[in-house]
């Protein structure tokens, strides 16, 4: 299904030096800002305490938001939890108070505004749990980056595995990047986001590279540049429909979703933003650079019946 037909192909691969050029600052800012400030780690990386109360009501998340924060805590996580009644909150870890020392204090004061409110569980959350989650976050990261290269590198050629890796990669430094900039806090639903835009940056990948192995196929006099740009030209009208429809739903989420899905949310728009950009621009000028041609496609079979002076003979995509 195509909203527009574009006849005449634009010439992308024209400006890919100075589209790159941009990307390659963006990158090391993203980097930079990185080591200088770091990420707002949440609780679930920083330790602290985890509680669950239940109200005899649906809880007003937004209420006991404000009233939590208006105790002196920051980074408060207010969820809804198994339904409308029961509520989590996270606080972080405070020097010089305890744990019953803060759960005690923030169900006074949910006490004073409710006095049916009752307090489920309360738990600390150690810094090596923390470690640990951080650990095999980056475990999952490097093993879907391993995953998509092998995957790439099967279907179509390394050569291509490689600009497809880098301009994903391109992505998650830029997201990570903004998160250290603004110090947005970066929680384990942000690092889902993370690991989703991966998916989904390789996944607009892959639509250009197949259409760019049919034009190698089709059109035999054109050459790598008009390929490229050929093959882009015409996926356009997919990449509107595609990230358009996800860009509305992302966005719902980012403005109507609440401060538990504002990050998770935020994350993925700047990621959905980045992987069309990275997908066009980055992936298939590295790719292009790299020096993919039609002979990277083609496997070669010995016809007898064939003209071995043909360029062509025996040529098959």
């Amino acid at each position: 299904m195509e909203f527009f037909k574009i006849k005449k192909d634009i010439p992308f691969m024209r400006h890919a030096v100075i589209f790159n050029a941009i990307s390659f600052i963006t990158f090391a800012l993203a980097v930079f800002f990185l080591f200088s400030r770091g990420l707002h780690l949440s609780v679930e990386f920083t330790g602290g305490t985890v509680m669950e109360v239940s109200y005899s009501q649906p809880a007003e998340v937004e209420k006991i938001r404000n009233t939590v924060s208006a105790l002196g805590f920051t980074d408060v996580q207010v969820q809804n939890f198994g339904n409308s009644r029961d509520v989590m909150i996270r606080l972080p870890a405070q020097k010089g108070i305890s744990t019953a020392q803060q759960s005690d204090k923030v169900m006074a004061s949910l006490k004073a505004q409710d006095p049916a409110v009752q307090l489920r569980r309360t738990e600390f959350v150690g810094p090596s749990v923390g470690e640990e989650l951080a650990q095999d976050g980056l475990k999952a990261l490097g093993m879907v980056v391993v995953g998509i290269m092998i995957y790439l590198a099967f279907r179509f050629e390394w050569k291509y595995a490689v600009a497809a890796i880098i301009a994903n990669l391109h992505d998650v430094v830029i997201i990570l990047g903004f998160f250290a900039f603004f110090q947005w806090e970066f929680s384990l639903s942000v690092l889902a986001a993370v690991l989703a835009v991966l998916g989904y940056s390789v996944n607009e990948s892959v639509v250009i590279f197949d259409r760019i192995r049919e034009n190698f196929r089709r059109y035999r006099k054109m050459t790598t540049v008009e390929i490229i740009d050929n093959a882009i030209t015409s996926t356009i009208s997919r990449t509107i429909i595609t990230h358009g429809s996800t860009e509305v739903m992302v966005l719902s989420m980012l403005l109507f979703g609440g401060p538990t899905l504002f990050y998770f949310a935020l994350a993925l728009t700047i990621g959905i933003l980045f992987g069309i950009y990275s997908s066009v621009f980055v992936a298939a000028a590295i790719a292009m650079w790299l020096g993919i041609k039609r002979e990277d496609l083609v496997k070669v079979v010995a016809k007898k019946d064939e003209d071995p002076n043909d360029p062509n003979a025996g040529a098959t995509v």
